[in-house]
C-alpha cells in the first residue's frame, strides 16, 4: 500500500512537470523573485530609462552644449584695445595725457570660424547618437543575460525540487525495508550537488542584474525586478520579421558621425586657408599736451606772461598683416591630413557596417532555425522519457543510477534548450543594432 502511494506522489510531480513541458515555446519559469508579470521593467523601459539616465550618456550629451557655446563665440568679432598712458615731468608742470585705440578687422574670418563650429555641432551630435545606438545595445545584451541566467536557475530549482520530493519518497521507503539505504544516499548527494549549483546560478544573475542596473544609473542595492522571462520575450522578438532596411548603412548614427568628421576637417582647411590671408586692423590716437618753458613773453595784449600752452593731437590709420614669410602653411597641411585621415574613417565605419549587419543577418536566420528545431517534441519528449524513467525504477526494473542519468540528460537538453533562446534573442537584438535601431 505505501509503494502504491508512493508511486501515486511521484507520478502527480512527473505529470505536472510533462504538462509543463509541452507549452509551444518551452518552460514557463516559475515564482521567482527576479520576475514581476505586473510591475517588473520591461526591455523598451530599460532602454528609455538608460538612455535617459546613464551618466556616461549625459555627460556626452554636454559636449553638444560645449559645441554651441564655441559657435556663438565663433561668432564674435575681436574686441577693441585700449591703451592709456600719463607723462609728467618730474618737479615740474609739463604734462602729457594719451588715448589709443586698436580695432583688428578680421577680414575673411568670421564666417570660416562659424562653419567649423557649425560642423563641430553636427559631429558632436552624432557622436551622441551612435553612443544612445551603442548604449540601447548594451541595455538589450544585459537584458537577455539577467533572463537567461535567471532561467537556468529556475530550471535548476525545479529539478532540485523533484530530487528532494524524490528522496523523501525513497527514506520511507528505505525506512520500510522496501529500498536500500544506497538509494537514499545517492539522492542525497545528487540534491546537495543541485543546490551547491542553485547558489552559484543565484550570483550568477545577481552578478547580471548589478550589470544592469548600472546601465540604467540605478545604485547597485536597488531593487530591479524584469516584466517577462526568456521564453516570452522571445517569442515576442523572433515571431516579427527581421528588419529589413536598404539604407542602413547609410543612416547608422556611427557612419553619420564619420561623415560629419569629414566636413569638419573641409571647414578647418578653409578656415586655416582664410587665417594666412591679409588682415588688417585700424587704430587711432589722442594726446592732450601741456607744455611751456621757463620763460615769459608777451601776449597778444602785450602783457607779459610763462611761455605755456595745452596742445591736442588727433591721429588716425590702418595697419595691414601682411602674410610673407607665415601663409599658415603648417596649419593648412596638418587640416588636409586631418580629412585625408577623416576619409579613410569613413570607409572604414562603412565597411565595419555592412560587415556587422551581412553577419547579424546571418546569425539571425540561423538562431531562429535552431528555435524552430526545438519548438517541436524535443521538451516533451525529454520529460517524457525522465517520466518513464522514474516510472520503470518504480516498478522495480531500472536502478536510480538510470533516473539519475537521465535526470541530468534532461537538464543539459533544458540547458541546451535556454542556450538556442539566448542566442535567438542575442541574434535578433544584434541585427537591431548592427541596423541602427535604438529602440
Amino acid at each position: 500500500m505505501n509503494r502504491r502511494v508512493a508511486s501515486f506522489a511521484l507520478s502527480i510531480v512527473v505529470v505536472s512537470t510533462a504538462a509543463r513541458a509541452q507549452e509551444p515555446v518551452g518552460r514557463t519559469t516559475g515564482a521567482s523573485p527576479y520576475l514581476d508579470a505586473a510591475g517588473g521593467l520591461t526591455l523598451e523601459s530599460a532602454i528609455t530609462r538608460a538612455l535617459e539616465r546613464e551618466p556616461s550618456l549625459r555627460a556626452a550629451r554636454t559636449q553638444i552644449d560645449v559645441a554651441q557655446g564655441a559657435r556663438t563665440q565663433a561668432e564674435l568679432r575681436p574686441n577693441p584695445s585700449v591703451s592709456f598712458s600719463q607723462l609728467q615731468e618730474p618737479g615740474g608742470t609739463d604734462a602729457q595725457t594719451r588715448i589709443e585705440l586698436q580695432w583688428p578687422l578680421d577680414l575673411y574670418r568670421k564666417s570660416a570660424r562659424v562653419a567649423v563650429a557649425d560642423r563641430e555641432i553636427d559631429a558632436a551630435h552624432q557622436a551622441t547618437a551612435n553612443q544612445e545606438r551603442t548604449l540601447a545595445a548594451e541595455v538589450r545584451t544585459k537584458y537577455g543575460e539577467v533572463l537567461t541566467a535567471i532561467r537556468t536557475l529556475s530550471v535548476t530549482e525545479e529539478l532540485l525540487l523533484a530530487t528532494a520530493r524524490q528522496r523523501g519518497l525513497i527514506t520511507s521507503r528505505v525506512d520500510q525495508g522496501a529500498a536500500p539505504p544506497l538509494d537514499r544516499d545517492m539522492l542525497r548527494v545528487e540534491e546537495q550537488k543541485l543546490e551547491a549549483d542553485r547558489r552559484l546560478q543565484m550570483g550568477m544573475v545577481e552578478r547580471r542584474l548589478v550589470e544592469l542596473k548600472r546601465l540604467l544609473g540605478m545604485a547597485a542595492d536597488a531593487t530591479l525586478t524584469l516584466r517577462q522571462p526568456l521564453e516570452e520575450l522571445v517569442r515576442e522578438t523572433v515571431a516579427t520579421p527581421a528588419p529589413q532596411d536598404a539604407q542602413a548603412i547609410t543612416a547608422r548614427a556611427d557612419v553619420l558621425e564619420a561623415e560629419a568628421r569629414i566636413h569638419l576637417a573641409e571647414a578647418q582647411i578653409d578656415r586655416a586657408h582664410r587665417e594666412g590671408r591679409p588682415d588688417v586692423s585700424v587704430f587711432g590716437m589722442y594726446m592732450r599736451m601741456d607744455a611751456g618753458f621757463p620763460q615769459q613773453g608777451f601776449s597778444p595784449s602785450g602783457t607779459l606772461e610763462r611761455v605755456r600752452d595745452v596742445f591736442h593731437y588727433w591721429s588716425a590709420g590702418a595697419m595691414v598683416t601682411l602674410p610673407i614669410a607665415s601663409r599658415n602653411q603648417g596649419n593648412v597641411a596638418a587640416a588636409e591630413a586631418e580629412r585625408t585621415g577623416a576619409a579613410a574613417q569613413l570607409e572604414a565605419t562603412r565597411l565595419t557596417a555592412q560587415a556587422e549587419i551581412a553577419a547579424a543577418r546571418s546569425r539571425d536566420e540561423h538562431a531562429r532555425q535552431a528555435l524552430q528545431a526545438y519548438s517541436g517534441d524535443a521538451i516533451r519528449l525529454a520529460t517524457q522519457n525522465l517520466d518513464v524513467i522514474r516510472q520503470t525504477y518504480e516498478l522495480g526494473r531500472g536502478t536510480l543510477f538510470d533516473v539519475l542519468n537521465e535526470q541530468r540528460r534532461y537538464f543539459e537538453i533544458e540547458q541546451s534548450f535556454t542556450d538556442v533562446l539566448s542566442e535567438a534573442y542575442a541574434a535578433r537584438q544584434a541585427l537591431k543594432t548592427a541596423l541602427g535601431e535604438v529602440r
